[in-house]
């Protein structure tokens, strides 16, 4: 099956949307960890309702999805995604981030909403 070309129009707004640290950090974590809110906030000690806006613009475009547990909401990378190769292709040149998901674990704070 061939990829189709994405336009440069959204070519660039992915990329743009990419370009904040703490999005492309998330959506690093997420191509091997589904991870709710709770624990990005922990691990980039941020507030959650700014969490929740970067995981709502990434969730708009359909780089991320939701999946319902119970009453908590816990995310993972789209991997069907259209601009899915893109990710790919950036996540070759990117550090693992496996290590702030240690330290989550190591604190007791991994999944904490469970």
């Amino acid at each position: 099956m061939k990829v189709s070309a994405i336009d440069v129009d959204n070519t660039a707004m992915i990329l743009k949307l990419l370009g904040d640290k703490t999005r492309l950090s998330m959506v690093k974590i997420l191509d091997t960890h589904d991870c709710c809110v709770c624990e990005f906030v922990e691990i980039f000690k941020a507030s959650q309702p700014a969490i929740s806006q970067h995981v709502r613009k990434l969730r708009d475009v359909g780089l991320v999805r939701e999946t319902r547990r119970g009453q908590w909401i816990i995310y993972s990378l789209n991997k069907e995604s259209e601009y899915y190769p893109i990710l790919k292709s950036l996540f070759e040149h990117l550090p693992s981030q496996d290590e702030k998901l240690q330290e989550l674990e190591e604190k007791g704070l991994r999944i904490s909403c469970n």
